[in-house]
């Protein structure tokens, strides 16, 4: 395998490993903005009318000739995609994360992909067999991350200094030492409603395979709905007010890189490897964004915090193999890349989506093709006529 190759293969590794910095910096900036009084109902409005103002413009020019035709199905679902992850996940969140810490927030995502799979259960887009192994580790993982954050829900314990800075722990730990379940539980609710949003993302994805334009287009919605949400919820005009100052800054960084850059990325993403996979990289973000609150915010990170993030990352690592060897266990199942070229494939791979993608590199300049896909009969198209033909 070339240079070329080995590079199309880490892609989609290197865009998800990319997006977890990004998310750990958005959660320290956003944190530090909050807690000047910047309130998280008008930061959600201000995010995504960035996000929807640098888009945009991409969007309509770069898929104008590729973006599907809109209809009421499609506009319905982006109507809930902007309700979910815009206004319902970021405003718990914000209030999630004012109630407890940048890292213990951060943390809470790691259960993302245990409600994700339980979620696809209940929709019927997951598959459980208790004889197989791989359908066993998905059900054991599950209830071990579960377990994990209630862990971290329920028992605080005493503050870890691992980086010696005491003495500015206890001024940074006065506002998280209170209401701690309750910050805990808006978390938690939170990562709900963005398991959903990955799941109805994927769904929306088929229908409308336009990543960019779908991007902008739950931004803009997403705007439109929080701001609804803010003029009801936020009656203080100095509210608004925003100049260059911290509250510039986290509306701008994260409406650049978490709404837009992130949306955009986990769309591309979503279709062609599933949204399990797309959350499987968060305990990244949990390491990077503890390291950094620590040493800029001077945050404590709590025993109670460490065990449940240790428990969270084993189970959620059970759910990823299950579902890698489920993977490779289906009949038919493609060991391609997603160029094409062959090589062995690692966790959450949509089997459909690759079949689409090959059909797609074997037609030839002239608009002929040769398909086979798991023993199918070849399909050859002539001017006048579209038959099959035995091998």
């Amino acid at each position: 395998m070339g240079e070329e190759g080995v590079f199309n293969k880490m892609k989609p590794y290197l865009a998800m490993i990319f997006l977890q910095f990004g998310y750990a910096g958005m959660y320290i900036v956003t944190l530090v903005s909050f807690k000047r009084g910047f309130s998280h109902w008008v930061f959600v409005v201000y995010r995504h009318a960035v996000a929807t103002l640098v888009f945009a413009p991409f969007a309509y020019f770069l898929e104008k000739k590729t973006r599907p035709k809109m209809t009421i199905s499609i506009f319905f679902k982006i109507m809930v995609l902007a309700f979910l992850e815009p206004v319902l996940d970021q405003n718990l969140y914000g209030v999630g994360i004012q109630y407890t810490s940048a890292t213990f927030a951060s943390a809470t995502v790691n259960v993302l992909p245990a409600i994700t799979f339980i979620m696809a259960l209940i929709f019927r887009l997951e598959k459980v067999n208790l004889k197989k192994m791989y359908s066993l580790a998905k059900v054991i993982g599950t209830a071990v991350t579960v377990t994990g954050a209630m862990v971290m829900t329920l028992y605080k314990g005493p503050a870890v200094d691992i980086f010696r800075n005491g003495s500015h722990h206890q001024a940074a730990a006065g506002s998280a030492d209170q209401h701690w379940v309750a910050g805990t539980i808006m978390l938690l609710s939170c990562i709900v409603g963005w398991s959903a949003f990955f799941i109805l993302q994927n769904k929306t994805l088929e229908e409308y395979p336009a990543e960019l334009s779908l991007t902008s287009l739950v931004c803009f919605m997403g705007t439109l709905e929080g701001g609804v949400a803010a003029v009801i919820m936020e009656r203080r005009k100095s509210a608004w007010a925003i100049g260059f100052d911290s509250r510039l800054l986290a509306a701008s960084y994260s409406g650049i890189v978490c709404s837009g850059i992130a949306y955009y990325m986990q769309s591309v993403v979503n279709r062609v490897r599933g949204p399990v996979f797309v959350t499987a990289f968060s305990p990244l973000s949990m390491i990077i964004t503890a390291v950094l609150g620590a040493l800029l915010l001077s945050e404590q990170i709590h025993l109670g915090s460490l065990i449940g993030a240790v428990i969270i990352v084993f189970g959620l690592y059970c759910v990823v193999w299950g579902k890698s060897k489920e993977n490779n266990n289906k009949p038919g199942s493609s060991d391609k890349l997603v160029s094409g070229k062959g090589g062995q494939e690692l966790p959450i791979v949509s089997d459909k989506n690759f079949q689409g993608i090959n059909i797609i590199n074997n037609i030839d300049i002239n608009g002929d093709a040769n398909i086979n896909t798991n023993g199918a009969k070849p399909m050859i198209r002539d001017k006048n006529s579209l038959h099959q033909q035995e091998p």
